[in-house]
């Protein structure tokens, strides 16, 4: 069997929707999202990137363009010749990926906390905690709990780790980390027209609306960006209905 066919696809809708997943997500990782969009109007695609989930063992660059033109892959698999893409976090430099490729087959895209098509500025400490991830799962809890603003309790952030190391490999998450911290699609992404709705949480004080003020605007001319309150990096986990919401109003025009 093809990865094509082990993705989770929810919905019987004409407008096709490929979600990519963040850093700390998998196809399987999307909270409560998936059981509250709307089945009627989209059908969504939920595929697990390159060595995470059902793809594990799946050798790769694991980069985001590598991501990207899997994305691709999954949608001719699935006759989409025109879709729209969502990018959580990491998938959202992913989706920009996707719109660099086939910037005529995407209909709009979705950002969800999403890092910049450009590279990602850390500080000392900032290096230390991000490429020390990989290898100490205390570091991977820090950075969500301080992406989500301190504000959640251990059950479930002990369960975001867990879930974390059960379904990516040490090799692909370093990788992609690489990736999507040092990556530049900026000059390939160009500067199409396609439609873009920037998705941050109240309290994410790193990839914020002011971040997104300083990296997606400047890059594409068609973005809007939008604020949830009450959630932090993973409005999936925090506010899925609003989330929903969001996110249907918006491909709903497109």
């Amino acid at each position: 069997m093809s990865w094509t066919d082990a993705v989770r696809t929810v919905g019987e809708g004409d407008h096709g929707v490929i979600c990519l997943h963040g850093w700390f997500g998998s196809g399987e990782g999307w909270g409560y999202l998936p059981e509250v969009v709307d089945t009627a109007r989209f059908t969504y695609y939920f595929p697990d990137l390159r060595g995470y989930g059902r793809r594990r063992d799946e050798t790769g660059d694991h980069t985001m363009w590598e991501f990207a033109s899997d994305a691709l892959e999954l949608a001719d698999a699935k006759g989409l010749e025109r879709f729209s893409v969502v990018g959580h976090s990491m998938g959202g430099k992913a989706a920009a990926a996707v719109l660099a490729q086939a910037p005529d087959r995407v209909r709009a895209v979705v950002g969800i906390a999403p890092v910049g098509p450009g590279p990602v500025p850390l500080d000392e400490d900032g290096t230390e905690l991000f490429y020390g991830a990989p290898q100490d799962e205390q570091k991977r809890r820090a950075i969500i709990d301080f992406t989500t603003g301190n504000r959640h309790g251990d059950a479930w952030l002990d369960r975001m780790v867990r879930d974390n190391v059960a379904t990516c490999t040490v090799e692909a998450y370093t990788a992609a980390g690489k990736s999507w911290i040092e990556d530049d699609y900026t000059e390939k992404l160009g500067r199409p027209e396609t439609p873009v709705l920037l998705i941050t949480g109240q309290h994410d004080p790193a990839l914020s609306s002011a971040t997104m003020q300083q990296t997606w605007v400047p890059a594409l001319p068609n973005v809007t960006v939008t604020e949830l309150p009450a959630c932090g990096h993973y409005p999936m986990h925090e506010a899925p209905v609003a989330l929903a919401d969001e996110m249907e109003r918006f491909l709903a025009r497109h």
